[in-house]
């Protein structure tokens, strides 16, 4: 079984964010020597974050020249920063930007066989389009009707994505999404109705993400999970996942 060395070389993080942003597709994308610069109206922070390519000699004077070419799309600017020593002198110069750091988020790595490991059940039935039965678990009562509809709207441009869904009763309960780029599957949109959690629907979707991955002999995965979400960390550790590092979205109040 592949395990994924930690921690991750300077190829493998850039690889991670580009397959980051070919997730979830955001409308544009810049890149200036030593970042990626995603440009969206939508709720997904990071589809509208600029992100550092390595985690260390980064210059600090970019962060103003990124903040206008933000302002010129009409958009406020903010940074999706690793909590690493390396980019301190970012950290120190967004502060004194007025920037503050907020929603701690770990990106975590793992393999696909570990991850498939974890279901015996009936994996989750996946599609290479967008169905409604994937779809209305975002849209359904439970969750923000607004971000639902945004993560619906990204999840479904991109090019990479297959989707996955549970259904019980003919209701759709759980679902997610897989993208393969970079080198990368990578799960993004992990859903479960409110009222069906704790019956082992998310390792069938990640179950049924992982058979996707397989088929295109992927065996390296990443996920971003805010830190603060104890059940889905739980998942994530008995599925072989384990933190690669911390960042803090970066914003202005």
């Amino acid at each position: 079984m592949h395990t994924q060395h930690l921690p991750l070389e300077d190829d493998d993080i850039a690889s991670l964010e580009r397959a980051t942003l070919d997730a979830v597709a955001p409308p544009a994308v810049q890149e200036i020597e030593g970042w990626l610069l995603p440009f969206d109206n939508s709720t997904i922070g990071r589809a509208k974050s600029a992100v550092p390519l390595r985690h260390d000699r980064i210059e600090v004077r970019d962060i103003a020249m990124i903040e206008s070419l933000y302002a010129s799309r009409g958009l406020q600017a903010a940074y999706r920063v690793a909590d690493l020593p390396g980019l301190a002198p970012v950290h120190a110069e967004l502060a004194r930007g007025g920037y503050q750091a907020q929603q701690p988020t770990l990106v975590q790595v793992g393999s696909v066989s570990a991850m498939r490991a974890l279901c015996h059940d009936l994996p989750a039935c996946v599609s290479t389009s967008p169905q409604t039965t994937w779809s209305s678990v975002y849209l359904a009562e439970g969750f923000d009707p607004v971000d639902g509809a945004h993560r619906v709207q990204a999840l479904s441009r991109s090019p990479h994505m297959v989707y996955a869904s549970v259904e019980l009763n003919g209701q759709s309960v759980a679902a997610g999404t897989a993208a393969f780029s970079q080198g990368w599957c990578s799960i993004h949109g992990m859903r479960t109705l409110p009222a069906h959690r704790g019956r082992g629907l998310a390792a069938r979707v990640l179950a049924g993400l992982a058979d996707a991955a397989t088929e295109r002999t992927l065996e390296r995965v990443f996920l971003q999970v805010e830190e603060g979400n104890t059940a889905a960390l739980a998942l994530y550790r008995r599925a072989g996942f384990s933190t690669a590092w911390r960042y803090h979205y970066w914003r202005r109040p």
